[in-house]
């Protein structure tokens, strides 16, 4: 733990490195291990093999004076009951027939020991050349591995230097300060179709996002600036025509200072609502879009008394959708209202629900003024307006459809708008049904 803990706080290049270190020392280091025992055991075998061979010959004389030559250089022979050189030391009395490595006085052998009759033949040789061939492949063995690591080395930090390069160059363009300019060129055109490119294009559309986002506050901070800086130059002027004696109609300028009063909080509370509406969490259930059609209606025709508001449902099964209520409610009746407000005294404002596949859609339809093809494509920005003296008179701060516009998506619907001068508006909104209810063809 604590060792992963410590790689993930190296550098990518220091971690590529490692591994090919890491790699090499378990392959290498294995594969040595398997040379160097391999080896060992190989020689012990023909040692082996040998040593029996060379015991055989002597027992197969039929007396100790029939021998016809003494052991090979090097080689100790020795059997029960053997006389002179040939005695069984005590040491080697107990040893079982077959191959023993053998210890005697600071000297090693190898032995072969064999019964024959109930006696013991023992057969050693000095193993001091076979140590120095163990101790020589040994050597080899190190070096190259150590070779190896060295290399493995070497070529993860070339192969990391090759491979980290653009990412470090990606990091370096990231991080310049133009990059959130307008004109900022893309980064993924740089870069080759591989994992590097594709983060260059994440990276494109997050700086893109980024972007437009700082767009939308300057704008906003510009617009909610100008938009307080009017009201509160209205306040002060008629402060100022009050104290310097201009005026002595004092209901007049309580009048105006009251009406710019409330203006301004209206233009705080949208403002407020707006950033709710773009940070809130919702509360999602399965909401009856007809019945809440039927309670938004009953809402409007409250605030506008006298004013025509229907409700009307094409779908041939009931319209739920996964929704929070309330916010629903009102994205509806903002939507009615503007009808209301925008379309014109005697305008007819509908809400009509129908099913298309797998959503549900709700039109807002109104048979007022209606509005040009330019004031519909911007309609859902912020503060914008499309009878600019006309939604002031009336104290709109041109919030209420960017309300909307952020409410519908965080339903994961989306909103539109169709309007023509002279024949009226209609405001679509369309979210997906809910996981359950039937689908219509």
């Amino acid at each position: 733990m604590a060792f992963n803990h410590g790689l993930s706080r190296q550098s990518l290049s220091r971690r590529i490195v490692i591994a090919f270190v890491l790699m090499t020392l378990l392959v290498g280091g294995t594969f040595s291990v398997g040379i160097v025992e391999t080896v060992h055991q190989v020689e012990e075998r023909l040692i082996s093999s040998e040593l029996g061979g060379d015991l055989g010959r002597f027992l197969q004389m039929e007396s100790q004076a029939d021998w016809r030559h003494e052991p090979e250089p090097g080689q100790l022979f020795y059997f029960s009951g053997g006389l002179g050189d040939f005695a069984l030391p005590a040491d080697l009395q107990e040893l079982s027939p077959g191959f023993h490595e053998v210890f005697r006085e600071d000297k090693s052998f190898h032995g072969f020991v064999q019964l024959v009759d109930g006696r013991r033949y023992v057969l050693l040789q000095d193993q001091s050349e076979f140590e120095d061939r163990e101790q020589l492949l040994f050597a080899v063995v190190l070096v190259g591995f150590l070779i190896s690591l060295a290399l493995s080395g070497l070529l993860g930090w070339l192969l990391a230097r090759k491979v980290i390069e653009p990412v470090v160059r990606l990091s370096r363009q990231v991080r310049q300060p133009d990059q959130l300019l307008d004109e900022a060129p893309q980064l993924a055109r740089d870069y080759a179709g591989d994992e590097v490119g594709q983060l260059a294009a994440s990276f494109d559309t997050t700086l893109g996002l980024l972007r437009r986002a700082l767009m939308r506050e300057r704008l906003f901070t510009s617009d909610v600036s100008h938009e307080l800086r009017t009201p509160l130059t209205s306040l002060r002027g008629y402060t100022e025509l009050y104290r310097s004696g201009a005026t002595k109609d004092v209901d007049l300028v309580f009048s105006k200072i009251d009406d710019e009063s409330k203006r301004m909080s209206l233009l705080v509370e949208d403002l407020l609502a707006l950033t709710r509406a773009e940070g809130t969490r919702l509360d999602l259930h399965p909401v009856d879009l007809l019945e809440l059609a039927l309670s938004v209606g009953s809402s409007a025709r409250a605030a506008f008394p006298g004013r025509e508001i229907k409700v009307a449902n094409d779908a041939k099964s009931i319209p739920v959708v996964n929704g929070d209520a309330s916010r629903l409610h009102q994205v509806l009746l903002n939507l009615v209202t503007n009808g209301i407000r925008h379309g014109g005294d005697d305008a007819t404002v509908t809400l009509r629900l129908r099913r298309e596949a797998n959503d549900v859609l709700v039109d807002v339809s109104d048979d007022g003024k209606g509005m040009s093809q330019e004031d519909a494509a911007h309609i859902f920005e912020r503060f914008y307006r499309a009878d600019t003296s006309r939604t002031r008179d009336t104290g709109g701060s041109g919030l209420g459809l960017a309300i909307v516009h952020s409410l519908v998506e965080q339903h994961d619907g989306s909103i539109s708008v169709d309007s023509e001068l002279g024949r009226g508006t209609t405001f679509t909104v369309r979210l997906p049904a809910l996981a359950d209810a039937p689908s219509e063809s």
